[in-house]
């Protein structure tokens, strides 16, 4: 993204006290909306008032954990005053050891905004002019190539942000418009000064939350799209296989009052004609995967109110430690940098998405396979005649289909209970929290996947449906769908290769591109 786009978006988030949304992290991290800084006097003030207080408690001799003391276990070592100025240096400079694939620039902008978010709420001791730099770097859309391994998720990411903290200095790389160059020279050429950290703020910046809840951010809009697009899915793959609608039946779903299952079979009932008469030689029962769909997204939705509210807490947290209460004049020595919440969201999360994989595998195991798929063709094979013979329809798309929900369910052990004693034993209970949300964001990735192939899958076996059994058609919001599918994706006849068709519905589902249950 070239940062005169940004400047051009037309939605502003306001970085202060106030309470922030997913939405709106998840808006600059697209390049949707741009951040900015709260002009108001009173939140630069109380933002000052913490920076001030340490100042006075230096000169006064005060001791001040990761300020006038060495870091974690080195709490008791006692740093002498001529040095105290070099120590931030030092963190983020011994923190540069991170590994593994960097974060990409939607995750990187994500990443910016929510430690951002978390130091504007004036318990952490920084200054309004580290504030401002981290939306300098975000509005010339300067960023920082953060490594995506080696954070245990407390003391907060540590590792992944000392990256953030380096660039705001001057040091290490930085993305400028797709292309990887020396920070220094970047900021020079922005017309941006390098910052001199102050005594608290390299811990302030790396000691909290805001890897695994940018993270967070950005998957629970994945997921929460997912469940409308598995619900659509389904209602294609009935019609498909001459499903029996009647499962969805309201009054069905009335003595099973979970709100979001009910929302789903309410979704289906708008795409199929529940109310149709049931057609001779129909199925009594539906097999679980058509049958029980609404069961299995159900849980997804469901959950995603509480996976909001907890990273929305997180979000809109002080996560790190210590915490500078300046009005009241204290520092408060915990463990806020502690990412449990997001570590348990993320590992359910996955969970649950890996369950709509596993849903439309089996879903598409029916589609393919002519035992169960009601009179359609073997492998939903458009040809017919004598190339028939040698047409192999979706033989393949099944098989990868296969491979990618098996990887994506081998994702789901929760990463929460893998807690490592590290630093000398005084970080001897971690949450994992940055490893939950990028095992995350690689089940949604895969359930994406077995996505695009049951878009093909429930568009051919739809069109092929209505060649076998003409007098069938379907609802209005279905015949939508199955038009705006073969606009990307003709009807497979002869074989061809599909990957391309895939990376195309790919690209529709992450950017939302059907509006779905509006």
């Amino acid at each position: 993204m070239h940062p005169a786009d940004l400047k051009n978006t037309s939605r502003a988030v306001r970085f202060d006290q106030e309470r922030l949304q997913i939405e709106d992290i998840a808006d600059i991290a697209a390049g949707r909306a741009r951040a900015t800084l709260s002009q108001a006097p009173e939140f630069r003030a109380t933002i000052t008032r913490g920076a001030e207080f340490l100042d006075r408690l230096l000169r006064e001799d005060g001791v001040i954990y990761g300020v006038t003391t060495g870091y974690g276990d080195s709490c008791t070592v006692t740093i002498p005053p001529d040095l105290v100025a070099e120590l931030p240096h030092h963190l983020y400079t011994y923190h540069g050891c991170g590994l593994g694939a960097y974060f990409d620039a939607e995750q990187t902008r994500a990443i910016m905004a929510a430690r951002l978010a978390s130091l504007c709420k004036g318990y952490s001791g920084v200054s309004v002019e580290l504030l401002e730099q981290i939306v300098r770097l975000l509005d010339k859309d300067l960023l920082p190539r953060i490594p995506s391994e080696g954070s245990v998720g407390a003391s907060g990411d540590l590792t992944p942000l000392s990256y953030l903290a380096a660039v705001l200095c001057g040091e290490r790389e930085v993305l400028r418009d797709g292309v990887e160059v020396p920070a220094a020279q970047a900021l020079q050429d922005a017309g941006i000064t390098p910052l001199r950290l102050r005594p608290k703020e390299g811990l302030a910046i790396m000691n909290g939350t805001a890897v695994m809840t940018a993270l967070a951010c950005l998957a629970y809009q994945r997921a929460e799209y997912l469940t409308r697009l598995c619900t659509r899915i389904t209602a294609m793959a009935s019609f498909a296989l001459d499903g029996n609608a009647h499962h969805f039946d309201a009054t069905l779903f009335s003595v099973k009052p979970h709100p979001g299952q009910q929302q789903v079979a309410a979704w289906l009932r708008t795409d199929l004609q529940c109310e149709q008469t049931q057609r001779n030689g129909k199925r009594l029962q539906d097999r679980y995967s058509l049958r029980c769909a609404p069961h299995v997204i159900g849980v997804l939705a469901d959950a995603l109110p509480w996976l909001r509210d907890y990273i929305e807490n997180e979000l809109n947290s002080a996560n790190d430690n210590p915490i500078i209460d300046g009005e009241g004049e204290r520092v408060l020595h915990g463990g806020h940098f502690y990412g449990g919440h997001i570590a348990f969201a993320m590992d359910s999360m996955k969970n649950a998405v890996a369950n709509l994989a596993d849903l439309m595998d089996r879903q598409m195991a029916l589609l393919v396979d002519s035992r169960y798929n009601n009179g359609l063709p073997s492998n939903l094979s458009g040809m017919q005649g004598p190339r028939a013979a040698i047409s192999h329809g979706l033989k393949a798309l099944q098989i990868s289909v296969s491979a990618w929900t098996a990887e994506a369910l081998k994702q789901t052990m929760p990463a929460s209970v893998f807690s490592r004693s590290t630093e000398c034993h005084n970080q001897d209970k971690v949450s994992m929290g940055t490893i939950a949300a990028r095992d995350c964001l690689r089940v949604l990735e895969l359930t994406e996947q077995v996505a695009s192939a049951l878009l093909i899958a429930v568009m051919q076996g739809s069109l092929l449906r209505q060649r076998v059994n003409p007098e069938v058609a379907p609802q209005a919001s279905l015949q939508a769908m199955i038009n705006a599918l073969s606009n990307d994706v003709p009807m497979i006849e002869e074989d061809r290769r599909l990957e391309p068709d895939l990376r195309v519905l790919l690209a529709r589902i992450r950017t939302h591109a059907w509006k779905l249950y509006e």
